[in-house]
């Protein structure tokens, strides 16, 4: 399926997310989840404003999504502003979500082709905004950063190097 007016407007909503994450002093991912073109919930990552090891951007919006019945999650989509990490891949394939809208990968990828192994559908936009939120984040605080992707600071910056 390609990318839609609807996809881009809950694109939006989750760089919204992003942008209101970044302005708490978190990490600027936001994520959004739409069951039938109705936003379920919308959230961002958490981590640094509750002190959290796992709410990234598209956990936070799952959870404030709560219970739903399974055939809701196995007919959504999911929006994020950046490429799942595995944690929120494997969140987003234990409930079967079947789509998943991408911002950006350049950035970070990780979880891309296991996601396609599952047959979850991806549409990644290349957004630039998407883009130029988490290149502000790098810049400014990049020991941030990498304690979010769960690395030391000295193997982000080889990874850096070695490109």
């Amino acid at each position: 399926m390609a990318f839609t007016d609807d996809d881009r407007r809950f694109l939006n909503l989750a760089i919204e997310q992003a942008r209101k994450s970044m302005s708490e002093g978190g990490i600027p991912i936001g994520a959004a989840i739409v069951h039938d073109g109705k936003v379920l919930a919308a959230g961002h990552n958490r981590r640094v404003q509750q002190g959290s090891a796992i709410l990234h951007g598209e956990t936070d919006a799952i959870e404030r999504a709560g219970r739903q019945p399974a055939t809701v999650y196995r007919n959504s989509t999911l929006y994020t502003t950046l490429s799942p990490c595995f944690m929120c891949a494997g969140t987003a394939l234990l409930y079967e979500i079947p789509r998943i809208v991408i911002g950006e990968n350049r950035t970070f990828e990780q979880s891309e082709s296991l996601l396609r192994e599952k047959g979850v559908e991806l549409v990644l936009v290349d957004d630039p905004e998407c883009k130029e939120l988490m290149d502000t984040l790098i810049a400014n605080n990049p020991e941030l950063w990498s304690e979010d992707i769960g690395v030391e600071a000295s193997e982000l910056d080889a990874a850096e190097d070695s490109r």
